[in-house]
């Protein structure tokens, strides 16, 4: 009923004849993910610190640095000035957004098997959950 296909696929020959087409690892992907996750988490941590100055904020976006600049291979990820915009800030969606991407952290962080990014992204999705507990409650 079907002819059968008698030349290779045009991506088979394409790609299967570079030895020198750069090819990265599962592990290097996940690497490069993760940092990029984490590297956005940070961006937010930054611009809540802008807004609301506190201690946990300040350890937290040194270790988050940390993570990044080890996944990266040692170099330092690209930090904001903390200057808090004019206006009344919102924390809540800042912290709902740090909170859903602590959550994707997390979720290459366990595939890659990174304790040390898993309890991080953990530890941060629970106090970005908690900061949200009493201005969800009192916004109903």
């Amino acid at each position: 009923m079907y002819e059968p296909i008698r030349t290779k696929s045009v991506h088979s020959t394409m790609a299967g004849s570079t030895p020198d087409f750069p090819h990265r690892t599962r592990e290097e992907e996940l690497d490069i993910q993760l940092a990029g996750h984490l590297a956005a988490l940070l961006a937010v941590t930054d611009e809540l610190r802008a807004h609301a100055p506190s201690d946990d904020l300040d350890t937290a976006a040194e270790r988050l640095a940390q993570q990044v600049a080890r996944l990266r291979g040692g170099s330092a990820p690209t930090r904001a000035p903390l200057t808090a915009a004019p206006g009344e800030p919102r924390l809540a969606p800042l912290h709902r957004r740090a909170h859903t991407l602590a959550g994707r952290a997390l979720v290459v962080a366990a595939s890659r098997a990174d304790t040390a990014a898993a309890i991080l992204t953990a530890e941060r999705m629970d106090a970005h959950a908690a900061a949200l507990e009493p201005r969800e409650l009192t916004a109903r």
